[in-house]
């Protein structure tokens, strides 16, 4: 977009006008950098993409951060701990576990 400044002097609406494509500018390098940021893929520390429910094979550790399909009764088999539950406070309702939720378990030696 080209402005013309009249006599050297710019009036108050072509100001108005420059900053309104300033302002549109800013907002779409803003969205462009949303959808790019949206779209990339997770990568492991080797290098392979992770999909879908990669959290399920990781190791048990002490602090345990829920992942995207696993609920209580999973995440205690997997690393042998039945008292989830009276260990997290926390937890009000063990049907109430949702993805991010962290926990903390004792881990048999094995995982």
């Amino acid at each position: 977009m080209a402005f013309l400044l009249v006599s050297g002097k710019s009036t108050k609406s072509q100001i108005v006008a420059i900053s309104d494509a300033a302002s549109l500018y800013c907002a779409m390098m803003i969205l462009g950098m949303l959808l790019i940021s949206s779209v990339k893929e997770n990568y492991s520390t080797d290098g392979a993409v992770m999909k879908g429910n990669h959290f399920l094979n990781r190791p048990c550790d002490e602090i345990y951060v829920v992942g995207e399909g696993e609920t209580l009764h999973t995440i205690s088999d997997k690393c042998g701990d039945p008292y989830i539950v009276e260990r997290n406070p926390h937890i009000h309702d063990p049907d109430d576990v949702f993805p991010g939720l962290v926990i903390k378990i004792v881990p048999r030696n094995g995982s």
